[in-house]
């Protein structure tokens, strides 16, 4: 592969263009490679902070000493064992829900077209939460349910929405009132369960990250590596989708099998997160809006939408753990705070559009 050159294309953009044997292979966007590189450091930042704050402080140098292997027993404790593990899942989570929205709102072309605004996350927690309810299931039962739950909300949604093929704020309408109906089931599921359990079942609803570790971790990583290489293929047919379908049709885009495909790797992200830490709310919607606004791209990426939504939750979390502290928060009780504001000016906006 010979260097990458660099030049004046694309409206003016500043791309990297890499050649593979005289061929064009791929373009690199100079400001969108600046902005997830800035992302990641201030996530990274936050990440050593958020381990090194607690009852117990450890300085940031300790921290990193911990994490490479060079420190003492209770610090390496303390960092490995309590606290990095925390922030890892937050880091991949985070990642997950703001690549799932960024699939969803390219794909309806609409920045409210979010798993959590058009039922597919109250999907995915209904799924779960019957199995957590009435099969007293573990990490991959609920998994299991939480995957179930949201493919079938959304196969339900799409037929619903469908009417001579699907428009994106059709889809969205249909969305909430799905996403309305099962909201109110699961309310009657935790009102009619064990009181133990519907306690357990309406904390781990709030959307929280308190106690989980490295069980929880690997599994997280297994199935985000086996997404990843399929979104990355398939994120090249998304902006031919956007285009239509006839469109993408001429170009060669199978529409409505890459839409499935897509619709399916979105929602196993979701469930994902659904199953080890609940629903986390509101992520997903504003991570890939933030990161477009960023890079000054037309249309939504997924990488910086994961860089964003990563960013997100870690601070997200931090805060959760140390504003009201020694109390802990669920995060998904900051990220609906805040996520809230940013959804009501965003209805707002695009009101304003119609």
């Amino acid at each position: 592969m010979t260097p990458g050159q660099r030049g004046n294309v694309d409206f003016g953009r500043r791309l990297w263009i890499v050649r593979l044997r005289d061929r064009i292979d791929g373009r690199i966007d100079i400001r969108t490679v600046a902005v997830c590189a800035a992302l990641l450091l201030v996530t990274a930042v936050v990440a050593v902070v958020a381990v090194g704050t607690g009852d117990y402080y450890i300085p940031p140098n300790e921290v990193l000493a911990a994490v490479f292997g060079d420190s003492s027993r209770i610090t390496e404790i303390i960092v490995m064992e309590w606290r990095f593990p925390r922030v890892v899942l937050a880091f991949l989570f985070g990642a997950a829900l703001g690549v799932s929205g960024a699939v969803f709102q390219s794909l309806t072309r609409n920045p409210l077209g979010s798993p959590d605004i058009i039922g597919f996350a109250t999907g995915a927690y209904t799924g779960a939460l019957v199995v957590i309810l009435t099969l007293g299931g573990g990490y991959y039962q609920t998994g299991a349910g939480a995957l179930v739950g949201g493919l079938a909300t959304a196969a339900a949604v799409y037929l619903l929405a469908y009417k001579r093929g699907v428009q994106g704020f059709r889809l969205i309408i249909v969305g909430i009132g799905v996403s309305a109906m099962l909201a109110s089931i699961n309310t009657w599921l935790v009102v009619k369960a064990d009181l133990t359990e519907a306690i357990a079942a309406a904390v781990w609803g709030a959307g929280s990250l308190n106690g989980l570790g490295w069980a929880q971790v690997w599994p997280a990583l297994a199935v985000s590596a086996v997404i990843a290489p399929c979104l990355a293929v398939l994120s090249r047919r998304l902006p031919m989708l956007e285009m239509g379908d006839d469109a993408a049709r001429a170009l060669g885009v199978r529409a409505e099998r890459t839409r499935l495909m897509l619709v399916f790797l979105g929602v196993a992200l979701i469930a994902l997160v659904t199953a080890a830490a609940g629903p986390i709310s509101f992520v997903a919607l504003a991570a890939p809006q933030l990161a477009r606004r960023l890079t000054g791209t037309s249309g939504v990426a997924m990488v910086p939408a994961a860089c964003m939504g990563a960013l997100l939750l870690v601070v997200s979390d931090v805060v959760a753990q140390r504003v009201f502290a020694p109390t802990q928060l669920p995060v998904g009780v900051v990220t609906v705070s805040v996520g809230g504001a940013y959804f009501v000016w965003l209805l707002a906006r695009e009101g304003r559009k119609q």
